[in-house]
């Protein structure tokens, strides 16, 4: 008897009205990606200006609240569709990509640790896309030691909450709306961390001067001080000692979305490599017919669906409600394969297109400059082999 082709022989699987959404939201992203952001992002780059209204746009059409329940204003999506979400819009432009991911993330902590009635108040203004968030967790000495944080909330007599310190690396400062706040209440380590919510225009919350980056310049990083500012004892989310744990899943859905960025960055520059090798001749013939590089676009394209894959796979794991560990392991793998893959795979393209690839007339340069701080944020690729290493 003659066997079936395997494509025949498989179980299929009818389309769902679900399935159709996420068609039709991928169609809508990557329209706006193309009409919104391809088209600014080297000139917004260049002059270092935030994309604001582009932002705005991308949260009217909902995609700043994509994994969260609709009843607060959220899409109701997977994270498997979120990072494909954030993989086609990183691919016109990092930045937009990434400030997308700092967003959700915002959300994260009222979303999921927040009461009823805070979720009612606050949540559907931050899912709507008109306001912006940000976290502020690192310190001058507490980056991937949360444990560090030196930052202080005093409670006071009247029930409010007094915030002293200063928090480094704040992507979004001096444009979000919000800002989480991860500061000590209790005791050393860990156990004592909490977390409140501040407004951007609380008294005491002073942002500095953007940091003066290496790429992706048009979203703005830098130190903000908190001096003698006065939250209302409302703003704490979750209860007090909690904060470690609201970072923890922060840290590994931060870690899912910057591997998202980086597949996203690396497949811009494939395509940018392709495409030129196509039209760059030499000795009579295209010079992707030449083995030399040919086979560096064939490893290219195999490192990039292998990241892919194992993005998916991770936030397919989140979805499924796996426990913890498994999330955090999966988020990490993610992240250093997906990031380390950006790093090379831009850095080929650069080779590819030889001395075109060191100048701004090509975006690669700018891409592999990009790529640097995917490997550094989320916690740098070295603690996540470390994380992935104690999972085994």
């Amino acid at each position: 008897m003659t066997a079936l082709p395997l494509t025949e022989s498989l179980p299929r699987r009818l389309p769902t009205e679900q399935d159709e959404v996420v068609r039709d939201l991928l169609a809508l992203t990557e329209t706006l990606a193309d009409r919104e952001l391809a088209p600014h992002a080297d000139e917004f780059e260049a002059t270092s200006r935030f994309p604001r209204d582009i932002l705005r746009t991308l949260g009217r059409a909902g995609l700043l609240g994509l994994p969260y329940p609709t009843e607060h204003g959220g899409g109701g999506q997977s994270h498997e569709t979120h990072v494909h979400v954030l993989e086609i819009l990183a691919k016109r432009w990092l930045a937009v990509a990434q400030s997308v991911n700092i967003h959700a993330l915002a959300c994260y902590p009222l979303a999921t640790f927040g009461t009823e009635a805070q979720r009612e108040r606050w949540l559907p203004g931050m899912l709507g896309g008109e306001q912006l968030g940000a976290n502020c967790i690192s310190e001058a000495e507490a980056g991937s030691d949360i444990g560090a944080i030196s930052s202080t909330a005093r409670r006071g007599e009247q029930g409010t909450y007094t915030v002293d310190g200063t928090k480094a690396w704040t992507s979004h400062a001096g444009q979000a709306d919000f800002y989480n706040v991860f500061c000590r209440t209790g005791g050393p380590g860990v156990r004592g961390l909490s977390l409140l919510l501040a407004d951007a225009t609380t008294p005491g919350l002073h942002v500095q001067r953007p940091e003066k980056k290496m790429g992706v310049r048009s979203s703005p990083t830098a130190s903000v001080v908190f001096d003698g500012a006065e939250l209302r004892a409302d703003r704490l989310v979750g209860r007090p000692g909690k904060g470690f744990l609201i970072a923890s899943g922060l840290f590994d859905r931060g870690r899912l979305g910057i591997a998202a960025c980086a597949v996203g960055l690396a497949s811009a520059a494939m395509e940018h490599a392709v495409a030129y090798a196509k039209t760059r001749h030499q000795f009579g013939r295209p010079v992707i017919d030449f083995q030399g590089l040919s086979f560096l676009l064939a490893d290219m394209s195999t490192q990039i669906a292998a990241a892919r894959a194992l993005v998916r796979e991770a936030a397919r794991t989140l979805d499924s409600g796996a426990s913890a560990s498994a999330v955090t392991a999966a988020a990490a793998r993610a992240k250093l394969f997906a990031t380390d893959t950006a790093m090379r795979v831009t850095t080929d393209a650069v080779q590819a297109l030889g001395a075109y690839g060191y100048v701004e007339d090509h975006p690669v340069e700018r891409w592999m400059r990009e790529a640097k701080l995917l490997q550094i944020i989320e916690g740098t690729n070295q603690i996540q082999r470390v994380i992935v290493a104690r999972s085994l």
